[in-house]
Parts: C-alpha cells; sequence; structure tokens
C-alpha cells in the first residue's frame, strides 16, 4: 500500500534549497574528481540540462569554490570561436569537501612536533600509510601496473581522494600513466607537514611496485594531485660491437644512467 504520509522535513528548510544544495555538492565533487571539466560534461555526467549545471557552477565560480582554465587541449573550442570554459576545484572548493577537521589535525601535529621534533611526525606519517599499504594491498590483485593503478584509484576514491587514472604525455620514451587525486581529505595539515605527502608516495610505490615521481600537489596549490607512473622499464641499453681484432667475449659495455630520484613535492 502505498503511504499517503507528508515527506517529514526539518524546521525551517526549504526541501528546494536542500535539494539545490545538494546537486550543487553534487557538482562540485565531479569538478575535483574529473577536472579540468566543462559545463557539457558535467550536464552529461549528472543527467542535467547545461542550463542547469551552468547556474550551479556560476554561483560555486562566485564563492570562490571553482576557478575557470580556458583553453586547454583537447576540450574543443566553445561557440562563437571563444575557447571552452573547464573547471578545476580552488583551495576553497577543497576545504569544503574537507569538512571542520582540519586545524584539529593540524593543532595535534604541531603538538607532536613540538614533543619530538620532525622525526616524530615523519614517524607518524609512515605509520599512517604503512596502514594504508596494509589495507590496500590485498586487494590489488593485478600483476599490470595500469590495471593495479586503477584499482588503487578505485581505493583512494571510496576513502574520499576522488581519484583516477589518466594517460600521460604521449612525447616519452617509456610509456606512463598519471594517477590523479582531485581531492586531498588532509590538505590544509599537508600544506604545513610535508611528511605526509613523502610517506604517501613511498606508499603508492610499494603498492604499484613501480617508482612514481610527484608533478603536482594540492597542498602546492594545483588543483589535484597528480603522480606520474612508468608502464614499462626503461629499454636496456645496448652494448656496442668488439672492436675489430678483441678477442671474443672482451666487447665493451655500457652501463645504463640511472633516472634521477623522483623529487616529492608537498601534498
Amino acid at each position: 500500500m502505498t503511504s499517503t504520509a507528508p515527506r517529514v522535513v526539518a524546521a525551517g528548510v526549504d526541501p528546494a534549497v536542500e535539494t539545490e544544495s545538494t546537486t550543487r555538492r553534487r557538482v562540485l565533487e565531479l569538478v575535483a574528481s574529473t577536472g579540468p571539466v566543462t559545463a557539457g560534461d558535467l550536464a552529461e555526467r549528472l543527467g542535467l540540462t547545461s542550463a542547469g549545471v551552468r547556474r550551479h557552477l556560476a554561483l560555486l565560480e562566485e564563492d570562490g569554490k571553482i576557478a575557470v582554465r580556458r583553453g586547454l587541449p583537447g576540450r574543443g573550442q566553445a561557440r562563437r570561436g571563444r575557447p571552452a570554459r573547464a573547471y578545476v576545484v580552488t583551495s576553497g572548493g577543497q576545504s569544503e569537501l574537507q569538512g571542520g577537521y582540519g586545524e584539529l589535525a593540524a593543532q595535534v601535529l604541531r603538538h607532536l612536533r613540538a614533543a619530538g621534533g620532525s622525526a616524530a611526525v615523519a614517524a607518524f606519517a609512515d605509520e599512517r600509510y604503512d596502514a594504508l599499504v596494509e589495507r590496500y594491498a590485498p586487494r590489488l590483485t593485478a600483476v599490470d601496473v595500469a590495471e593495479r593503478a586503477e584499482q588503487l584509484a578505485a581505493l583512494l576514491s571510496a576513502d574520499g581522494y576522488a581519484a583516477s587514472v589518466r594517460p600521460g604525455p604521449a612525447a616519452t620514451l617509456v610509456p606512463t600513466a598519471q594517477l590523479c587525486q582531485g581531492h586531498c581529505p588532509v590538505q590544509h595539515v599537508a600544506e604545513e607537514f610535508g611528511e605526509l605527502c613523502e610517506a604517501e608516495a613511498r606508499a603508492f610505490a610499494r603498492l604499484l611496485g613501480t617508482h612514481v615521481q610527484r608533478l603536482a600537489t594540492i597542498a602546492g596549490g594545483a588543483h589535484a594531485c597528480v603522480t606520474n607512473l612508468p608502464l614499462a622499464p626503461p629499454p636496456a641499453a645496448q652494448a656496442p660491437a668488439a672492436p675489430a681484432g678483441a678477442p671474443a667475449g672482451d666487447a665493451l659495455t655500457t652501463t645504463p644512467t640511472p633516472e634521477p630520484a623522483g623529487r616529492t613535492s608537498r601534498h
């Protein structure tokens, strides 16, 4: 039997306003996870009209939660030949997604640093991400690095990092992918305590079984944390032919120059 009871709404809350707020939150979360992203892309993903999405985007931009990036490669052109408007989340938008616990966490780490120095903070960061490795590792079942990265992104997204894997630049000797995190739940803490970012990068390397390199971080002002992942080992150096008359087995060999260690930037 269908109930005819009226919907119960908290006193003073307009259902229409509640729905508008929920939709705007969904738009903000999607900009964080997929940005740079256009209004048309958002409308398609959310099943909304482009006009409705643009209205939410305008309000979020006015509130300083998102910003516009123009003329991005692969985004095409808007009408009248103008560069397409693509949106990314700002620090203000990250703060709204994060909630109100950042300052409390920062206070705790300041106390820890005052009591035990930077080594104590680093030890805490390592312990935090050791627990993440222990929790994630059994669920990364793929052998291929690209597939493991996709599995890792899904696990990170479930924990609130809005993660995805995107192709790396085409003009590289070694194929690469990029693990992107559109949201960082510990952003404001990481701005002050870079040890968290360094420990996270080491955890990613352990989980993926490959060298990783941080290219950009939210804490450093980027709209996403981007970690570069090589998908294949660099080609082995070829030994030159032995000089004429040299005894067999005395061919000259060369040792490949090791790649520089990836610089871990703040998260």
